[in-house]
């Protein structure tokens, strides 16, 4: 994911910005970390370069 993409993502709950924790950077290219919602603390993980925005009760579900 890159960083720039901060500027146009929020929270997909409650729609306020998400703040950025950053595990593992190539260049420009964040592979993982985490998504926090500054509202409501909820967490997204961001795995091998791409950010999961699913709600948390959907992401147990969703086919890998």
């Amino acid at each position: 994911m890159k960083e720039d993409l901060m500027e146009i993502i929020c929270c997909p709950l409650d729609k306020h910005d998400l703040e950025l924790d950053v595990d593992e950077r190539d260049g420009e290219e964040i592979l993982d970390g985490t998504l926090v919602c500054t509202e409501c603390g909820e967490r997204f993980p961001i795995e091998d370069g791409i950010p999961n925005l699913l709600p948390p009760d959907m992401r147990d579900e969703a086919p890998a």
